[in-house]
């Protein structure tokens, strides 16, 4: 080990797995999209079926590619901003390998009908150790290295990953808690409206700290680094983390509007959803008037257009989730196919975008280059990337609003007005619409990998020199980062 050098291999790593799990989870996507509209595309295969890709496609999405893009960004924020080499030695080797390892037995047990049937926690009991000890691991790797930082500052972006791996940790034991009936086989340690209660305190805060408080960790680290400009406001940064990650805790009754669960707890979700309203946009000010001063980037930067319009993106999802939590609203677009554009509007708008613009800016650094190998193929991707998700989102929401509205439809006589048969043959050319879009992100992921192996290909494996002496990284910008 040396340790005047940061560790690179393990951010090399989980960048490149990025991008190829990125194309296998949205690769399955298209293919589910595609079954909505001609189900006959499941061939009459088991483990080609809509129930058993659909989990396939979220779990490599949320924690294959998205996962794997939290390892490597975080991995290398802590590094530049503590000038301190990985912490935990072997520890670093085992969360890439074991992480690796975890998605794959995920792909090879949900198609093969192998689940816990909980929304996000799907992996059955070795599995879910396995993730426990892969986490445990990548927590001591992550406050090791803090521990024996260089500077005594700690940045705003190491607070939202570490209250991000913290918080997931907790979500994921207690969440998992089950009883094993077999190697392959568990049932819930809850029950009834207790174990919806618990799974939706997991859902919603798998979005809330995986999606969200991890991702922002992102946005404040790679958006002043690409824009050269210091953070906005970093007094604002802290009232967002302390007012983002009490207040998200508690918004997970949203999600069980109109059920058995006490109507107080529900009243208790919507509230705290509505107030999530103002942290929210309160971090996507603070990212975007980042550029005050480098406005005219943005013309020729198309890395630096991924980044913000990420931004954008999370500031329509953030104002939409809050609106779907009140239960007026809820009652129309609950069970319907808005629901499934608010969702991708995050996953594809936030995530996966801040993810790309930060993979853009890492990997000439990690292999010893200026830049990407392609500009040109960059600007291709964020226009491919930013139609797909238009087409995708906007045929969701017209579709899920038409749905609502079909349902609730009621003749003089109190009859309904439509069967449900009906509102599904007029949600068909939506259906087509959205796996247009898909097929449009796909792609862009493709033009990356392109673009990535021949960076790859023109470099050279780096490791970054640590400062010998540091006297601190600012307080409004990871300036020596």
């Amino acid at each position: 080990m040396n340790d005047t050098q940061y560790n690179y291999k393990v951010v090399r790593q989980f960048a490149v797995m990025t991008v190829i799990w990125g194309i296998v989870g949205m690769l399955v996507g298209v293919i589910i999209a595609a079954q909505l509209a001609w189900p006959a595309l499941n061939f009459d295969i088991p483990w080609l079926t809509y129930g058993r890709l659909r989990p396939l496609h979220t779990n490599a999405v949320i924690f294959a590619f998205g996962g794997s893009a939290l390892f490597a960004t975080s991995y290398y924020a802590v590094q530049r901003t503590c000038h301190a080499r990985l912490f935990g030695g072997p520890l670093v080797a085992f969360t890439f390998w074991g992480w690796q390892i975890v998605i794959v037995l995920a792909a090879i047990t949900l198609p093969l009908g192998y689940t816990t049937a909980k929304e996000y926690a799907e992996l059955e009991w070795p599995i879910d150790i396995l993730i426990a000890l892969v986490w445990v691991a990548y927590a001591i790797v992550f406050f090791g290295t803090i521990a024996t930082r260089k500077v005594k500052h700690i940045y705003v972006a190491n607070w939202f990953f570490g209250a991000f791996i913290l918080t997931v940790a907790l979500l994921h034991i207690v969440n998992s808690a089950e009883v094993p009936a077999g190697f392959l086989k568990s049932y819930s340690a809850y029950a009834g409206v207790q174990d919806a209660m618990v799974q939706w305190w997991y859902g919603h805060n798998a979005v809330g700290f995986f999606l969200t408080a991890g991702f922002l960790g992102m946005m404040y680290y790679f958006i002043p680094k690409q824009a050269g400009r210091p953070v906005y406001s970093y007094r604002l940064s802290i009232v967002h983390f302390w007012a983002l990650i009490f207040t998200y805790m508690w918004a997970g009754p949203h999600h069980l509007h109109y059920t058995a669960l006490p109507d107080w707890a529900q009243s208790i979700g919507m509230i705290f959803s509505l107030i999530l309203l103002a942290p929210s946009w309160g971090g996507m000010i603070n990212g975007i008037m980042t550029l005050s001063g480098a406005w005219h980037k943005l013309r020729t930067d198309p890395i630096l257009k991924f980044l913000i319009v990420s931004l954008s993106f999370y500031g329509m999802s953030t104002f939409e989730g809050p609106m779907m939590s009140i239960k007026t609203v809820n009652a129309l677009s609950h069970y319907t196919d808005w629901t499934v554009g608010h969702v991708h509007s995050g996953a594809l708008g936030w995530v996966a975008m801040i993810s790309i613009g930060s993979l853009y800016y890492l990997l000439p650094r990690l292999f010893g280059r200026t830049e990407m190998y392609s500009t040109k193929a960059i600007t291709l991707h964020f226009w491919i990337t930013t139609i797909g998700i238009v087409l995708y989102i906007a045929s969701m929401w017209i579709a899920g609003v038409m749905q609502g509205l079909m349902w609730r439809a009621v003749n003089e006589d109190g009859t309904l007005t439509y069967t449900f048969v009906e509102s599904v043959k007029a949600t068909y050319p939506y259906y087509v619409i959205r796996l247009t879009g898909g097929l449009l992100v796909l792609s862009g992921m493709f033009v990356m990998a392109w673009n990535m192996f021949k960076t790859i290909a023109a470099g050279k494996a780096v490791e970054g020199q640590i400062p010998p002496v540091s006297a601190g990284s600012g307080l409004d910008a990871p300036a020596h980062a």
